[in-house]
């Protein structure tokens, strides 16, 4: 058995900074803190130079030093937003239904960075019905959700891991070479088994005159089992922006049609590939069924009504867009994000530096407490030819200064700079061979019943990725992360231009 393949090179900053690892606005802020401190060193006033220095210090102590991911000076903005929203009430959020105001059933009801989110049916896709489009009117992306059903990278040996982590990439590097789609978001979903299903068939099968020691053991094996058993979710999301997608759409007809007709045939070019991957069957979702992954990503209770309607055959066309969401969230607090008798912790996973293995994020899934749920998403975003070239010649080209600069200054270089340089050049090689550069984030979450202590289930996530990898806990921005972390929509990049993650 071969050692399985290390993957490097994957926390490289988008926009390093060019002056000591600061950004343009850090270091102008920088001078212009430093010029009264000169001045007055230059007057011969040195008691108000050290006054100054000391004042000036510490403001751009504030703009600089970063604190957990953010320098203190953003971290103050946040806070102050943060409060502004509560105290306004703009961050409380009630369904209509709730409400009792009048609601439209096709119409989606959901609180958040979900308000800008739109979802339009298309048109017949093959055999598999109407596929549910995925508007984000705030980038400007049209996307599609499919179901997945895996049975995980848990038991496969390395050399199976590495034959699909190729395949992951030749699946990316495929969507690098596609005019229309450009990011790809897969989604891991924990659910306590509640037995629905299996209730539903046992009472549909159930001997009447079965031996009452026969009908107890069964009881107590249902039990035994039933509290420890978990299930898994799979969603993957496909999406691209309105500028690729506008020219093919307006030849297929325009309008919502036209764009999906220009995603229908990415779609149909993606099955055989995460079939490759592992996966068995894929769904593409329809309305109902993306109401239905949303309402039980906030609420992990409704699946057992749903699961029952379905093997019923009671539910009818399904689960209503208007009630995909909670029926209620209070303002978010600083720490977590609660909704619809639920709470949820969320991280974004910072990658090691001395790079990781196919299938190590696995132990963010292993879940320790019966009734918990456990998420983990990754995002990517195939970045075009163009694009990638110049961000790594931007990265090459800036470590080749600050090397330069360093000898010239008689300074030695660290190994640290010795292996930024051999890795940029080693990514603008690989660039040049056809390759492609992918912008990614990792999010994970956990969640349990708002009565239960959620700080104890966060430390247990928290154990369960120290040594493998970083989890940076969002802190004013959970309501937000839950999304990136929960929801099945493509949300999770932000909008950065050229650079590298």
């Amino acid at each position: 058995m071969t050692a399985p393949r290390i993957y490097r090179g994957l926390s490289r900053r988008e926009h390093a900074g060019w002056i000591m690892g600061l950004t343009p606005v850090q270091a102008l802020v920088c001078i212009a803190l430093a010029v009264p401190v000169l001045w007055a060193v230059s007057s011969g006033r040195f008691a108000d130079a050290a006054v100054l220095l000391l004042v000036c210090g510490t403001i751009g102590a504030l703009v600089v030093v970063p604190v957990r991911g953010r320098p203190a000076l953003r971290w103050l903005l946040h806070l102050t937003l943060h409060q502004f929203g509560v105290l306004t009430g703009w961050s409380r959020w009630q369904s209509k239904a709730a409400a009792g105001a009048p609601v439209d059933p096709s119409e989606p009801d959901l609180p958040g960075v979900l308000q800008r989110v739109s979802f339009p049916d298309g048109p017949q896709f093959k055999d598999a019905g109407r596929v549910c489009l995925i508007h984000d009117t705030g980038d400007g992306r049209w996307g599609a959700t499919a179901r997945l059903t895996h049975s995980g990278v848990g038991m496969l040996s390395d050399e199976q891991c590495e034959r699909l982590a190729h395949r992951l990439g030749i699946l990316l590097l495929s969507l690098g070479h596609r005019e229309v789609v450009d990011r790809m978001s897969l989604l891991v979903r924990t659910v306590p088994d509640d037995g629905t299903e299996y209730e539903v068939w046992r009472s549909d099968h159930e001997v009447r005159d079965a031996p009452p020691l026969a009908r107890q053991a069964t009881d107590e094996l249902d039990l035994t089992i039933g509290n420890v058993s978990v299930r898994h979710e799979v969603f993957v999301t496909v999406s691209g922006p309105e500028a690729k997608l506008r020219k093919p759409a307006v030849a297929a007809g325009g309008g919502v049609a036209g764009r999906a007709m220009a995603l229908y045939r990415v779609l149909d070019g993606l099955e055989d590939p995460l079939k490759a991957l592992g996966a068995r069957s894929v769904e593409w979702l329809d309305g109902p069924g993306m109401a239905e992954a949303l309402r039980t990503g906030f609420n992990p209770a409704a699946r057992a009504v749903l699961a029952t309607a379905h093997e019923r055959g009671t539910g009818g066309r399904g689960l209503e867009m208007a009630a995909a969401g909670p029926t209620a969230a209070p303002p978010p607090a600083a720490r977590s994000y609660t909704h619809d008798g639920f709470t949820t912790v969320s991280y974004t996973a910072l990658m090691p530096e001395a790079g990781t293995v196919f299938g190590s994020l696995g132990p963010l899934l292993a879940v320790r407490t019966a009734g918990e749920r456990r998420t983990l998403a990754i995002h990517y975003e195939v970045m075009d030819a163009r694009r990638a070239q110049r961000a790594v010649r931007g990265n090459r080209y800036r470590a080749n200064v600050m090397t330069d600069w360093k000898h010239s200054k008689g300074f030695n270089t660290t190994a640290m700079d010795e292996r930024e340089a051999g890795g940029a050049l080693a990514q603008e090689r690989a660039v040049a061979a056809g390759h492609s550069v992918v912008r990614f984030t990792v999010a994970a979450s956990v969640t349990v019943p708002s009565t239960w202590n959620v700080e104890d289930h966060a430390a247990r996530l928290e154990n369960d990725a120290s040594g493998r990898f970083r989890l940076l806990r969002l802190d004013l921005a959970q309501d937000s992360t839950f999304v990136v972390a929960v929801l099945p929509v493509g949300i999770g990049l932000p909008r950065q231009r050229g650079g590298l993650l």
